[in-house]
């Protein structure tokens, strides 16, 4: 961030940057349990699913990159270490041990639903003090908001698939 830029900033800028590489930490974190997720992927709507987890995955890297250059421009460490991903995030990383489409597509909801929470946050802190990250956070909460909304049709679909097949048997 450019010196006039901290100065007529509105709040605690190590904060800021404190938040942001939690949700760069989440995002890494994401991209990886949509990718190994769609590889691992089983069950009804395969086919359907994996290229949208695939599509999800790369925009967790895209919002990756939104993030890291942020806390570049606010003059920043990004998060370094992988292995500190796990410390810093606060969205679990659920590994897809049970690889039903069903499951997966559970366990992506839930880190949907955590990162809409996070940009929330930040949102809602840098709202009226930083425009630059209040408009990235509002960006990213926005695909959020789409890829739960996707995987919320695709759980609807497996539900009324499960639904029509108990009509058959009976």
């Amino acid at each position: 961030m450019g010196r006039k830029a901290i100065d007529i900033a509105k709040l605690d800028v190590e904060k800021l940057i404190q938040m942001l590489n939690e949700a760069l930490s989440e995002e890494w974190l994401a991209y990886y349990q949509y990718w190994i997720g769609a590889r691992m992927l089983e069950g009804p709507m395969r086919s359907e699913v994996e290229p949208e987890l695939l599509l999800h995955a790369t925009e967790e890297l895209a919002h990756a990159e939104l993030v890291v250059n942020r806390i570049l421009q606010l003059g920043g460490t990004p998060v370094l270490n992988p292995s500190k991903w796990i410390e810093y995030a606060k969205c679990p990383y659920e590994e897809p041990n049970d690889p039903y489409v069903e499951v997966i597509l559970q366990q992506n909801l839930d880190g949907e639903r955590c990162a809409i929470q996070r940009y929330e946050e930040i949102a809602e802190y840098t709202y009226g003090k930083d425009h630059s990250t209040y408009q990235m956070a509002i960006q990213i909460l926005n695909d959020e908001l789409e890829h739960e909304h996707d995987i919320e049709d695709f759980l609807a679909d497996l539900a009324r698939l499960k639904e029509d097949i108990r009509k058959i048997r009976l």
